[in-house]
Order: structure tokens, then sequence, then C-alpha cells
């Protein structure tokens, strides 16, 4: 589906927005709640992943395909290894066998695993067969995707002994970890985090207990982009959000002040306000804790005519697509002067933006969507726009209740 975006017809927004909840705290509590089903969950996120990701935790044997989704991918390797007298093959989309997956496998193994490739050496898909996992120490690269460590922690107390998990080098993606750990001791599970090494004890039974999923602030960021990209004075509401959030990228509140939008915490939302119209020369951030709001921030400052070098970036290789390339490729289409490592990107400022330029999205749903809030500054396309629902289904319904000229041409 190809879709037309033209501006709204004032660049001065008020508007709310209700988002549903975080993918990634709903795939975390899927997976519990599978390990322990006494766990109610509620505001569970509609997309495509968290929907693929019950499917899979439902099945017992036979052919489990997560299409696109990368972190069922990781955490149902976790969970079926672990079960015992369950046995599939685990698989996914042409992009999802290219995507890495030995780490976790090697992890798995050296704790008793039974994995096989079905096809290539360290990628999907995979043959598991499930087992009883005695073992209870394992090692890991530190500057992985922290989805590979978020998967053997959320296993971890249901295994007879828990687990001891040493990271070695530098930790990429604390947060998402710490997300991870904060949602087991909701549970009662009890977590360490020192150093490098991070233990989590046995517990087979946890107490019943209704947990209330944060809304997405990955979904959040697009909304900071678009409201920087409007006129000072826009507002924006969204909900449902909290101050002392689990998840990383809770710290756009923090970057995007550099562009004069200030976040105001209520009661289960936020509102976004732009109070001034800031446009520093050029931005140094290091998103390496929060590498998913690196497209929308890249597509921000190009929109406001910022430059920026963005660092950190390294785990976006292995994503959806290679989203470092994909970010060259389309800014460049619009005109940006950009250049792209394989862990960051450099834009350099510029006020040229091009007209009724086609963005391909690469069966990503973060490119159709960071790249949508330009529609504030000139008419666009967007190719496959309906990848947007493997983590924000309501998406362009949301955008047309801002103003946005949305179209089938």
């Amino acid at each position: 589906m190809k879709l037309h975006l033209s501006p709204p017809s004032t660049k001065l927004l008020k508007s709310n927005i209700r988002i549903t909840g975080s993918k990634s705290e709903s795939n975390r509590l899927l997976l519990l709640q599978a390990l322990y089903p006494n766990i109610a969950i509620e505001n569970l996120s509609n997309s495509d992943d968290a929907e693929v990701m019950q499917k899979g935790l439902g099945t017992s044997k036979g052919v489990v395909d997560i299409h696109h989704a990368g972190t069922a991918m990781r955490f149902l390797t976790s969970y079926f290894a672990s079960q015992e007298g369950k046995e599939v093959l685990l698989t996914g989309s042409q992009r999802m066998t290219e995507r890495p997956i030995k780490v976790l496998v090697d992890a798995l193994r050296n704790l008793g695993a039974e994995i096989e490739y079905e096809k290539n050496e360290g990628y999907p898909p995979i043959r598991i067969k499930g087992n009883i996992l005695t073992k209870n120490e394992v090692s890991l690269p530190a500057n992985i995707s922290s989805q590979y460590i978020s998967s053997l922690l959320l296993i971890a107390a249901s295994l007879e002994n828990g687990l001891e998990l040493e990271l070695k080098g530098k930790i990429t993606s604390v947060p998402y970890i710490r997300m991870t750990l904060s949602l087991l001791e909701q549970m009662g599970i009890r977590t360490t985090f020192e150093g490098n090494t991070i233990k989590v004890y046995p517990k087979q039974f946890v107490d019943s207990k209704t947990v209330v999923v944060e809304s997405d602030w990955s979904s959040a960021s697009y909304f900071y982009s678009i409201v920087a990209l409007g006129d000072v004075g826009s507002k924006v509401v969204l909900s449902s959000y909290k101050k002392n959030s689990l998840q990383g990228d809770s710290v756009l509140t923090g970057i995007y002040k550099n562009w004069g939008v200030e976040t105001d915490f209520g009661e289960n939302e936020i509102s976004l306000r732009k109070t001034a119209d800031l446009r520093p020369e050029s931005l140094d951030l290091d998103l390496s804790n929060a590498p998913d709001t690196a497209q929308t921030i890249a597509v921000t400052c190009f929109g406001l005519g910022v430059g920026c070098h963005l660092t950190g970036l390294h785990t976006l290789k292995i994503k959806e697509t290679d989203r470092l390339e994909a970010l060259n490729t389309e800014l460049s289409k619009l005109g940006a002067d950009i250049t792209v490592s394989d862990k960051d990107l450099i834009l350099r400022p510029s006020n040229r933006i091009n007209k009724e330029v086609a963005i391909d999205t690469y069966n990503d749903h973060r490119m159709a969507m960071a790249f949508a809030p330009m529609a504030m500054k000139t008419s666009l396309y967007v190719n496959d726009a309906e990848v947007v629902s493997k983590s924000y289904p309501d998406f362009w319904k949301d955008l047309k209740i801002l103003g946005f000229g949305i179209q089938k041409p």
C-alpha cells in the first residue's frame, strides 16, 4: 500500500492521542505469563509483533513463523529451548533468515539446549527440542543486541538452578536489560546486576498479579518529531505514560529539549509542547542506550536544517533492515548531505528539501513512521505503508487526527 502524505492545514497542532502498550514490555510479559499463568496483562500492545508472540507461545510442536518479529525470534528461542516436550521449527521472513542468532544459540547450547540450524549456520530457521536446562552459568559478549540477554533472563527464574550471566565487554542498551530485570522483580523474582554479572534466582511459582503495560515510548518519538517540526505553541497529549518509565526511549524527553519541545507529565499522560524554535547548528548524541530513536532523530534534524553526529548505532545493521544504509539512501533522496559508517551517522546542516519524494520502507516499520513527520515540511509518498502494523497499527489513523492529509494515490 502506497500513501501520499501532505502537511496539516495548520502547523499549530492541538490534539490528544492514545497509544497502546509498549511492544517491548508486552512481549516480555507475554513470555513471563506463559511461564507463570496467573499473571494478568492489561493495555497489551496491538502490534503484529505481540500477536505473533502470543501465537508462538501457544504452540507445542510444528512450525512457528514469526514473520519480521525479531524480538519474538529471540525470546521464543530461549522459551522453547527450556520447555521439555515441545519441539518446533522456528522461522520467519526472508530478512529474518539473514539476522544472526548464533550468540544466543551458543549460550543456550552451553546451558544444555538442543538446537540445530535448518539451513545456514548461525541463522534461522532453527529446530528446537525443548528439555530441562540444569546448568546455570553462561557468558555472552556485552556489545550485542540486548534482546539476546533479555531472552535468557526471562526464562532464568523458571530454570531449576536459576542463571548467572556474565557479560563480556561494554554493555549495549542497558535500559532494555534493566526493563527486563524490573519486570522480573515485579513478579517477586530476585535478581542482582553487579558489574558485568547478572544473577536471576530460581522461582517456580509467583503470586497472582495484574500488570498494566505502559504505552510505547518508541511510538511517542514520532510525535516528538512532529511537534518539533511544528510551530511554537503546538501541543500534543499522549497517553498512557509514566514519569519513571522502564523504557530506554524515554530519554526523548531530554533529547527533544534541544529543539524547544518540553514534556509535562500528568496522570497517566504526557503533554508535548513546543515552547521555542531552537535550532542548534549541530548535535552530538550517543544513542547506544536508545538506538530505536535514531531514525526519528535524524529525520527531525534534517527537517529543521540542523546537523547531527549520532553514535552508538552498531546494532542498527541487524534490525529489520540495515537501518543506517536505509537512512543514508532515503535522506539523500530528500536532499540531505549525509554520511554513515557501520556504527554512526553524520548529517550536515542544510535547508534543501526535495518535494514529492517516494520513501522506501524496507519492510521496516520504523522507516515508515520516522519519515512521516517530514510531511510537516513537504508532501511525500510512503511505499509499503502497511508495515507500521508491526508495532503501531493505528499510526496513520492517528496522523489523520493531527490533520495530516493521507491518501492512496
